[in-house]
């Protein structure tokens, strides 16, 4: 059976083995909510469950779907795990692409050389998904900015995207590095060089780190020791709870585009931090009756955001929930709407109603109600000082600089990739601090690059004692 309806698809693209792993994780999650088995059919017993699946699946005869996802790494170890997992069945053989040497934790390996040489083969992989679209709603990135695949290649396949798709939405679901758990000593190298391309090639950016997923992990859901399934198993909630009113009906609906036009109040400010609710440890699942002012509190709450940043530490300028379940639209707004009163020194004043609201009728597998949380907090430049503020010190001494310029980089790159993140801190300052009556500097209703109000910060110039 064909579906006769329009769609807008989404195309999702892993890359690296953080985010291969992460895109595992969510196909997992997905094909459970559509009632699709591991080898794709559906097994599904309500139609309804795969009438809007083409979002993230092409439907091929034979009653199966196959994913919409192109993956890439430069080192074959985490795909051929994938291959043979019990979900290798499920994706295209073409949709996976790897190579054999790897990027070595080297944003310039991914970006000029080794991710250089398997750029055409990914490109002509998403063409062909693009071609088979009826009406492409965007891209799904995941990735994380610390190595050199997920880093270098990520900010190549972000930048030749903008250029041959420039009207599609760009959303990307970005594992940035963890204040105490660094994997590599070249950490803020490739990060700085990855946020400098995400500040100008993506629309929407989810922060994700390490360090708040175990502790959410570890404190909310009360796991002794949890393994990376069940960090990525959290991502793949956030990932699905976005798209959810694109795959589901519901009584307000919400997709890529929407979001971002209420979420994105300057282009460069797009970096989200994201939660979900309800977060129970499995022992005491039975004991709790999940309210939709139990979500709202669970989701505003700084224990359960998945960047390592205190939300009240800075103010939000927008924010969205996404509820689902059997809930009453009106007590979500409800619901919201005292959160924000009571708490209104947490939001921006000059953006009102600041939140969005969307409400699906299909709850998640396994529970009765659930929510998503998306906000853009300015408390997010916290993570980008914190990173800034370790490659200053190595750059200064210009460490390891040369196995990047050994592979084509100009040192240049690394001076405007810093000058751009301090530019980034200091607009999230400067919106911060604005009130509703202060004149600020604009032009023509947009921010003006680099020009500060009276009494702000200087380029990559920071006040004393500012964290």
């Amino acid at each position: 059976m064909r579906l006769a309806e329009t769609m807008r698809e989404i195309i999702t693209l892993q890359i690296g083995q953080c985010g291969n792993q992460i895109g595992a994780a969510f196909w997992e999650n997905i094909i459970q909510e559509h009632g699709i088995s591991p080898e794709g059919v559906f097994k599904g017993d309500n139609r309804s469950q795969i009438e809007r699946a083409n979002v993230y699946f092409t439907e091929v005869p034979g009653n199966r779907f196959v994913p919409r996802v192109v993956a890439v790494d430069l080192e074959p170890g985490v795909l051929e795990t994938i291959r043979e997992s019990k979900y290798g069945q499920l994706f295209r053989p073409e949709s996976m692409v790897n190579g054999v040497s790897g990027a070595g934790n080297n944003w310039a390996k991914g970006f000029y050389t080794e991710g250089a040489e398997l750029l055409d083969t990914v490109l002509d992989n998403i063409r062909h998904d693009v071609e088979a679209c009826d009406l492409l709603s965007g891209f799904q990135l995941c990735h994380s900015i610390g190595g050199g695949t997920g880093s270098g290649m990520g900010s190549l396949m972000l930048q030749k995207i903008r250029e041959e798709y420039p009207d599609r939405m760009m959303s990307t679901f970005t594992v940035i590095p963890s204040q105490r758990a660094s994997d590599t000593v070249v950490e803020p190298y490739n990060s700085v060089l990855s946020i400098h391309h995400l500040i100008e090639n993506s629309d929407m950016t989810f922060c994700l780190d390490n360090e708040a997923l175990t502790r959410i992990c570890e404190s909310s859901l009360k796991l002794k020791s949890p393994t990376h399934h069940d960090l990525n198993s959290l991502v793949a909630h956030v990932m699905s709870g976005v798209t959810t009113s694109l795959r589901f009906p519901g009584q307000l609906n919400a997709d890529l585009r929407k979001l971002a036009v209420n979420m994105v109040p300057f282009p460069r400010l797009h970096f989200m931090l994201s939660g979900i609710a309800p977060l129970t440890a499995e022992a005491t699942v039975s004991y709790r009756n999940v309210t939709v002012p139990d979500l709202c509190q669970q989701m505003y709450s700084a224990n359960n955001m998945m960047v390592n940043t205190d939300p009240s530490h800075g103010r939000y300028l927008t924010c969205a929930a996404m509820f689902r379940g059997r809930v009453s639209l009106k007590e979500c707004e409800d619901t919201i709407l005292n959160f924000t009163d009571k708490h209104s020194n947490l939001f921006i004043e000059w953006i009102p109603n600041s939140t969005q609201i969307a409400v699906c009728d299909v709850p998640p597998v396994g529970l009765e109600m659930a929510a998503t949380f998306i906000g853009n907090n300015t408390a997010i430049q916290e993570a980008f000082y914190r990173i800034g503020e370790q490659f200053s010190k190595i750059f200064r001494r210009k460490a390891f600089i040369h196995w990047f310029t050994d592979e084509g980089m100009d040192e240049m790159e690394f001076t405007e990739a810093e000058s751009n993140i301090n530019d980034l801190i200091n607009e999230y300052k400067q919106y911060q601090e604005a009130s509703a009556n202060e004149d600020l500097a604009y032009e023509g209703g947009d921010y003006a690059e680099g020009d500060y109000a009276e009494g702000d910060y200087a380029e990559g110039e920071l006040a004393e004692g500012e964290y």
